[in-house]
């Protein structure tokens, strides 16, 4: 019979310990995960050197959205002041397949980094775009464990901020990205999903494990860059948290936030 630790009442409660264990990476770098570095500085230099096929400015507190071909390298650039962007991908030619945050974190990391790749969901799961520059990277791991570029953070949206607040309100990254993708390319708001949070700084906390942002030390001219590896279609919402200095419920002033912009580059032909 099972020794009784106290059962519900707590009598005779003995203090349980716990074997220790060394952390196990549970996707340890699979191959089909990892890039051909210089043929993705290939592609990358190709795509620069030929031309500029679209460039959209996405204006504060809102999203847009954009099509690319597979091999086109889009950059997405800060470019008035600090501000955060949450971007959605879909596959061009089949909306059905999209990006796949959760899974995307777990064959890379909680933050992504270059040469990462971003995966779409199942039962598809393949590579939709490769993260090719990041003018941040230096940013690396903070002192308390805060990255850029998460996968992790959903989106801001507002029926979260009812459940906080008890306010209703129509003003956030899902509600931007619904209106977006509805009026530009006919989708519904059941295909917005889980986002890339671009030059957002995020962690957990040490003591509790809960999801932290601190202001975005993205500054104007600072940008990412990706590679499509498929034909792509993309939103981009500039964040109407601004550049993240402000708790979620909150109210944020209009001066923190800034638009985005993209350009697609193609290579010739």
């Amino acid at each position: 019979m099972a020794e009784n630790n106290g059962g519900w009442c707590g009598r005779g409660f003995k203090h349980r310990t716990f074997p220790k264990h060394s952390p196990l990476i549970c996707y340890n770098k699979p191959a089909s995960a990892q890039v051909d570095k210089t043929l993705y500085d290939d592609k990358r230099f190709e795509a620069l050197t030929g031309e500029i096929v679209e460039t959209v400015v996405v204006p504060k507190r809102s999203a847009r959205t954009w099509t690319m071909q597979a091999g086109d390298l889009c950059r997405i650039t800060v470019s008035e002041g600090s501000q955060v962007g949450d971007v959605n991908f879909w596959n061009l030619d089949n909306t059905k397949e999209r990006f796949y945050s959760g899974k995307t974190r777990q064959l890379h990391s909680t933050h992504l980094k270059v040469y990462d790749r971003l995966w779409s969901n199942l039962p598809y799961l393949r590579p939709m775009a490769t993260f090719v520059y990041d003018s941040l990277a230096a940013y690396g791991i903070d002192e308390d464990g805060g990255s850029l570029h998460d996968v992790i953070g959903t989106r801001c949206d507002d029926y979260t901020y009812k459940l906080i607040t008890g306010n209703d309100r129509v003003g956030s990254c899902h509600s931007s990205l619904t209106k977006a993708v509805i009026e530009e390319r006919g989708l519904k708001e059941e295909d917005v999903h889980d986002v890339w949070n671009i030059f957002m700084c995020t962690g957990f906390t040490r003591d509790t494990q809960q999801y932290f942002c601190k202001p975005s030390p993205a500054r104007k001219g600072d940008y990412i860059e990706f590679v499509a590896d498929m034909n792509l279609l993309v939103a981009l919402s500039a964040c109407p948290q601004g550049d993240v200095s402000i708790t979620v419920g909150e109210e944020v002033p209009d001066d923190v936030c800034h638009p985005l912009k993209v350009e697609v580059f193609r290579k010739k032909q």
